[in-house]
């Protein structure tokens, strides 16, 4: 009984659950859209490209001149900063001893001619005045022993007479070492000796100034955006009415910075326009023309559209780096990078943020 109705019934249930199964496994599923459709191009014949919106002036990496301990901090994000005035500043305390340092070596060099600048001193007169009376008191005694010496010629013996002699000698050679160093002393300090003393200055003074850079090295500055040559031809900043935004700030007062390249500790950008770098593929270079207008959309919002205005165009052709996240996008091609003024019609952009770019490749 078993064997003759029940397992056929359990067969053909198990054949129809399959067959379901298998018509169910081949109908296609019901196609589901994006949340946010992508944006579309409004030419007939355009070219497009992945581009990010930047500020102006690009973004400055503002690095350090040399490797410290950050002790200050001066600016936040979103603060607004003119070129010239503080970002941040290292630890000071070394070179601010060395200046010390280098200031007293100044001063004990200046103090150093100032002393030879006054020679002879009024003070030193009678002493040296002094001295030549001495020598020629002197003189004059021994003149004087050895003349009553030499009357008596027949009480005395040779040997005290030739003593008595040279003790003259001696005494005109003192005395004329004594007015010697007396007109030494009259004509003041040898100008070697001044030249000598100048030149000590002059280095102490270099070398005060050269600690005082590197002090000032220990600070950074937002950075000149233009120059001008001023009337004596120098080149100075030209920088008015500019303020930078700050758009990020990655130090904190007790980190260590290092002098690395591509270290970005503070980043500023001037964002009173905005421009769009646009990566073109290489495959369409030769179709670009500067002439040709555009449209950039944002992502996330399809239906927003802000015209573009040429700028100029990077001539070095690059590896790409913007990725768009698509499942076909090669990573491996080269891009040609565009620049474009973004025209924001009052909606906030920010900085670093993606748009799709249309270019109007029918003109």
């Amino acid at each position: 009984m078993f064997t003759r109705y029940v397992l056929p019934g359990i067969a053909l249930v198990t054949l129809a659950f399959a067959v379901v199964q298998m018509s169910k496994a081949q109908t296609k599923p019901t196609p589901l859209n994006p949340p946010v459709d992508p944006g579309k191009s409004p030419y007939g014949k355009q070219m497009a490209g992945a581009g990010i919106v930047e500020p102006e002036t690009e973004n400055i990496a503002v690095g350090s001149h040399v490797p410290g301990v950050v002790a200050k901090v001066y600016v936040k994000v979103g603060q607004k900063v003119k070129p010239g005035e503080r970002l941040f500043q290292l630890d000071d305390r070394q070179w601010k001893a060395e200046l010390a340092v280098r200031n007293s070596l100044l001063g004990s060099a200046k103090a150093s001619l100032d002393k030879l600048a006054l020679q002879p001193r009024p003070e030193e007169r009678p002493t040296q005045e002094a001295k030549v009376l001495e020598a020629e008191v002197n003189l004059k005694n021994q003149q004087k022993l050895y003349d009553r010496v030499k009357n008596l010629t027949s009480a005395v013996s040779d040997e005290e007479l030739t003593n008595r002699q040279l003790a003259v000698e001696i005494a005109k050679a003192q005395l004329a070492k004594v007015r010697g160093d007396f007109s030494l002393w009259q004509s003041g300090a040898w100008q070697p000796d001044k030249t000598i003393a100048q030149t000590t200055i002059d280095q102490a003074l270099a070398q005060v100034k050269q600690t005082e850079i590197e002090i000032q090295r220990l600070t950074a500055t937002a950075p000149a955006m233009r120059w001008k040559s001023n009337d004596k031809g120098e080149d100075v900043p030209d920088d008015a009415g500019i303020e930078y935004e700050v758009l990020q700030v990655n130090i904190r007062p007790g980190e260590y910075v290092a002098n690395t390249p591509g270290n970005a500790l503070i980043v500023l950008g001037y964002v009173g326009k905005l421009h769009v770098r646009v990566d073109l593929d290489e495959n369409d270079i030769a179709r670009f023309r500067t002439t040709f207008n555009g449209t950039a959309r944002l992502r996330g919002n399809p239906e927003s559209e802000f015209p573009l205005a040429f700028v100029r165009v990077d001539p070095f052709v690059i590896p790409k780096k913007s990725l768009t996240g698509a499942n076909t996008e090669r990573v491996d091609t080269r891009v040609l990078q565009v620049i474009y003024a973004i025209d924001t019609k009052g909606v906030p952009l920010y900085v670093g943020q993606q748009v799709d770019v249309f270019l109007n490749a029918s003109r």
